[in-house]
């Protein structure tokens, strides 16, 4: 694990691939309360086609050390902390790989500015007005206090709850529970953490995110939607329509794989994002 002080605060970061590689970065945005590790299957993939991938742990509640106090924790702050890393790795022409709630960060990054960005994956993700979608913006309404959101999050400590519909059981076919467990810890133990979970929560805005999302219009770079079919939350007519959004987008159906398609499909994503990175060798 890797780690950089960015101004916003600590962040710690997986990097996996070649360092010397002519390939385009990888850098993976995910869901809230995961963390970068959602993402490791596909980063040993693609480092075996010679590509880089950075998995940070963005502040979204699985994080394990708090930003600074005065941190802009709003989406749109949060992804003003994505382009921040890319400036501090100096990195370019990024593949930028957003799921779920990262999805919703790589348009707000798009927004702020493309300039470091070379082309962007969305896996199934929050887009327009749904942000988050049915169930999950009942069960973040439980989440949005400190002391709600430990509450809510304790009886998450067994495995049968955390995996079934009423936690983490809708975003993939199969959970692995030693993961699942330390996605939640930090916002259960840690209250500067929880604070930094809340205060994102609390800074939602569906209006604001549908704005950003009309906008990618006018963003004109490669974008590939790999939707998982059989997702139950992010329907396949949500990717459908942001695909159809940028002027470059293409629509890549992943059947049978629900919210996480990194989990469900590593081999099929990992193809997808190399065969998109002009440098990227074939598997």
């Amino acid at each position: 694990m890797n780690a950089i002080e960015l101004p916003h605060g600590p962040l710690n970061y997986r990097a996996v691939g070649p360092e010397d590689t002519s390939a385009p970065p990888v850098v993976f945005l995910h869901a809230f309360l995961v963390d970068g590790s959602v993402w490791s299957a596909v980063a040993d993939l693609l480092a075996e086609r010679g590509i880089r991938s950075y998995a940070p742990d963005w502040p979204l509640g699985a994080h394990r050390t708090p930003m600074h106090r005065d941190a802009d924790q709003t989406p749109r702050g949060v992804a003003h902390q994505v382009l921040a890393f890319l400036e501090a790795l100096d990195l370019h022409d990024v593949t930028l790989v957003g799921s779920d709630t990262g999805g919703a960060l790589a348009q707000y990054a798009l927004d702020a500015d493309p300039s470091r960005i070379g082309r962007v994956v969305f896996l199934n993700c929050d887009a327009f007005d749904t942000f988050p979608p049915f169930p999950f913006n009942l069960i973040f309404s439980l989440l949005r206090g400190t002391v709600r959101m430990r509450m809510n999050l304790l009886p998450m400590r067994a495995k049968a709850f955390r995996h079934s519909p009423l936690g983490l059981g809708l975003l993939a076919n199969h959970l692995d529970a030693e993961q699942t467990r330390s996605w939640i810890e930090p916002s259960l133990t840690d209250p500067e953490i929880r604070e930094d979970a809340v205060r994102f929560l609390k800074a939602m805005d569906r209006k604001e995110l549908l704005e950003v999302s009309r906008r990618m219009q006018d963003v004109d770079i490669p974008v590939r939607v790999v939707w998982g079919m059989a997702d139950r939350a992010f329907k396949p007519a949500l990717g459908r329509r942001l695909a159809e959004t940028f002027p470059t987008g293409e629509f890549i159906e992943v059947p049978g794989a629900r919210t996480f398609v990194q989990l469900d499909a590593p081999a099929l994503v990992a193809a997808q994002i190399a065969t998109f990175s002009p440098a990227g060798r074939p598997g």
